[in-house]
């Protein structure tokens, strides 16, 4: 099986590429085994911009891929690599490059000529007018790997999170929520969190939707109709969660280090602590499919491209998390 690890990254104009280079000029190492999977031009480009003598090296197959100093680039055949970019400035052109670079690295893993890959940031609004029909990374992956069912996840060293609802409105997270979805989202976590992060009985904290878990259905019913089944359900199977507690008490340390994971309704309840536990170190993590795929925790971050102003932790955080899941998964299913 490969060791590989590809990477893509993201919108062009934004941060991944500065991220990919100034961590290999900080860590080269961390890139042994490594293939970016995108046009050349937007490494050596952006290199220039921020005056870093970073080898780059075009390879015209993935096998081609050697172990001299540097960053090895593969561009797919379904990738055009035209048009120049300019850091900071995305444009409509190469909203088609972006994802077709995912999609290439997404097949190569199923095919299993990659162990994994690890994604940059992307400008969702610049792929949606392009004509980009999913959310964001996470459902167009699933989508791609041909699964129902994804479950959005990061981490950082002091905290694991992972989302019932992932990019939508909050009006819309109440009708979204189900008693079936939960029981999915928590099984797929506790499977993964013992195959790919080696925890052997794995868990579980469960917030609630609505302020003091729904003040026994004075703040709302969602606790009681659609989250409290599911822990019973649960609980039968053998998983171990707990039952939905209050957001606001649930983070607080002496809670959250009962549990290997905590389970959130919606998308800020579960990245506002994440990232103030954690921010600049942690790393997305799509569970439930076929492949490994970690991803940094930063949006593209446009104003600072071509500066050379950034902390590249999460990337590296990405990298080493991939590595970490690809040997627990080896060794679960070899044992």
């Amino acid at each position: 099986m490969s060791d590989r690890l590809l990477m893509t990254l993201g919108e062009p104009a934004g941060i991944g590429s500065d991220c990919a280079l100034l961590l290999w000029a900080q860590q080269p190492r961390l890139f042994d085994g490594v293939v970016v999977v995108a046009p050349v031009a937007w490494l050596r480009e952006r290199a220039e911009t921020l005056g870093l003598s970073v080898p780059i090296h075009a390879v015209d197959a993935l096998d081609d891929a050697g172990s001299e100093a540097g960053i090895y680039c593969y561009q797919p055949p379904t990738v055009s690599g035209g048009g120049a970019v300019v850091a900071g400035k995305p444009k409509a052109a190469t909203a088609g490059d972006v994802v077709a670079s995912i999609a290439w690295a997404a097949r190569a893993c199923l095919d299993g000529e990659a162990a994994a890959m690890v994604t940059g940031p992307i400008e969702k609004s610049v792929l949606r007018d392009g004509g980009f029909a999913f959310p964001g990374h996470t459902e167009f992956l699933a989508h791609l790997c041909g699964q129902q069912t994804v479950v959005m996840m990061l981490a950082c060293a002091r905290l694991r999170v992972a989302l019932l609802t992932t990019h939508m409105a909050i009006r819309e997270v109440p009708d979204r929520l189900s008693t079936e979805g939960c029981v999915t989202t928590a099984t797929l976590l506790a499977r993964d969190l013992r195959r790919r992060f080696a925890i052997a009985k794995p868990r579980l904290g469960l917030c609630a939707l609505n302020p003091h878990a729904g003040e026994q259905g004075h703040f709302g019913d969602e606790e009681g109709r659609i989250l409290a089944p599911a822990v019973k359900l649960l609980q039968a199977q053998g998983v171990a969660i707990s039952d939905p507690l209050p957001a606001d008490t649930l983070f607080a340390p002496q809670m959250r280090d009962r549990f290997d994971a905590i389970i959130c309704c919606y998308h800020d309840q579960a990245l506002i602590p994440l990232k103030m536990a954690g921010f600049g170190s942690a790393v997305n993590v799509s569970l439930g499919l076929p492949i490994i795929r970690t991803s940094v925790d930063h949006g593209t971050a446009l104003d600072r491209a071509g500066s050379g102003d950034l902390h590249c932790g999460s990337l590296a955080a990405a990298i080493t998390t991939a590595r970490q899941m690809v040997a627990n998964s080896r060794r679960h299913d070899a044992g």
